[in-house]
């Protein structure tokens, strides 16, 4: 039975708890099968909530892997940093040597 089919009976069974079409002898079953229904529309809500979880999380994990670097990224990085000569590196080829003043 889908989630559309219980709250529909439900709401036949609503309406005629309401118009006072059952008798009696009929309450307690018509009781019952409401109980079994509200059942079986909470389990359907919680498993679809248990999936709309799963994939949210799927959906944060994404991001959050978006958000590093990959390790290509990383790689051109340092490569970019061995690039470019540190300063005391430029000092050497200075005449007359690091440390010294013309």
């Amino acid at each position: 039975m889908t989630y559309r089919e219980a709250t529909d009976e439900l709401e036949t069974i609503l309406r005629a708890l309401e118009t006072d079409q059952i008798d009696v002898d009929d309450l307690t079953a018509r009781v019952e099968r409401s109980a079994e229904l509200i059942r079986l529309c909470r389990h359907k809500l919680r498993h679809a909530e248990a999936s709309l979880d799963k994939v949210f999380d799927t959906l944060d994990d994404e991001d959050a892997a978006d958000d590093e670097p990959d390790a290509e990224e990383e790689a051109a990085e340092e490569e970019d940093e061995m690039d470019e000569p540190e300063e005391d590196e430029e000092d050497d080829h200075l005449p007359g040597g690091p440390g010294r003043f013309f």
